[in-house]
């Protein structure tokens, strides 16, 4: 009878999905500001590009993973500027997390969490600064 409790807890935790992905989802919505406004932003994974702010302030929406994002902002008449958003673990996804969700589910709610990247966020806002282009 024991086996058979341990089999549902954890056929319902795999039918749910893992907690993250129920509670905060796959996606995240990333705010980026540049000063001076109306830069235009692109946002690169692994040399991919991802999305794109057409003028900033303005907001794209992602996937989470455990890969950084690289956003890179261009404004006539100044440099380049580029700003490295970490993945980094979503609250509430540490070890008393995990130690939690291996006694409740036996793990399976963490490897979906992992898998799927919902366990991961990025920072947001972003806030960037463009330096002006020198003059000769």
């Amino acid at each position: 009878m024991h086996v058979l409790h341990i089999f549902t807890a954890s056929a319902v935790a795999f039918v749910m999905g893992g907690c993250s992905s129920i509670t905060q989802g796959t996606t995240q919505e990333i705010f980026v500001n540049t000063t001076p406004a109306a830069a235009s932003c692109t946002l690169n994974r692994n040399g991919v590009e991802l999305n794109r702010v057409a003028k900033t302030p303005g907001a794209v929406t992602v996937d989470k993973t455990k890969h950084d994002i690289l956003i890179k902002c261009n404004k006539t008449g100044y440099q380049e500027a580029t700003f490295y958003n970490n993945s980094g673990w979503e609250a509430g996804s540490g070890a008393a997390g995990i130690a939690l969700d291996v006694i409740l589910t036996l793990g399976v709610s963490s490897a979906i969490d992992s898998a799927t990247g919902a366990d991961n966020k990025y920072q947001s806002p972003v806030n960037i600064t463009l330096v002006p282009e020198e003059r000769d």
